[in-house]
């Protein structure tokens, strides 16, 4: 993603960095960054997740994935990008859907190419539901220092 090289990087923040995960329909990728981060962060970090078309429902796949890993999903619905979400972010991350975000300057972009956990099978779904994991622990690595 060009953008990543051109934001800037985000300025001083009074408490915790915020951190907004994006996908297309916050409804696989962006749902289960934002449960990862959240459980490695806990207060030390705010995080939200958005979609650029959100779906109706969280995958089924996915809710099942994050239940397994301790995560609350009752009620737990995709919610809409909007300017404001990414204007109150201090890092947004973005995965598939990167042409889709408002671009704002005191903002720090990246763009992780993921694959999407709709319909994967079980063995594809584990690679995914892994590799966000990994980037995740890596961000919070590079962000809390």
């Amino acid at each position: 993603m060009d953008r990543q090289m051109q934001a800037t990087a985000p300025s001083a923040t009074v408490g915790v960095p915020r951190v907004l995960f994006v996908c297309v329909q916050n409804a696989g990728r962006s749902q289960l960054a934002a449960m990862f981060l959240q459980q490695i962060g806990g207060r030390l970090v705010q995080v939200d997740s958005a979609g650029s078309r959100p779906a109706e429902a969280v995958y089924e796949n996915v809710a099942q994935v994050m239940s397994e890993r301790g995560a609350e999903v009752e009620g737990l619905k995709p919610r809409a990008l909007t300017d404001e979400k990414v204007r109150s972010a201090d890092y947004v991350i973005t995965m598939g859907c990167g042409d889709d975000c408002p671009v704002f300057e005191h903002v720090h972009y990246e763009d992780w190419p993921v694959g999407d956990p709709d319909e994967a099978d079980w063995e594809a779904l584990e690679a995914i539901v892994a590799d966000i994991e990994r980037r995740v622990a890596d961000f919070w690595d590079r962000i809390r220092r």
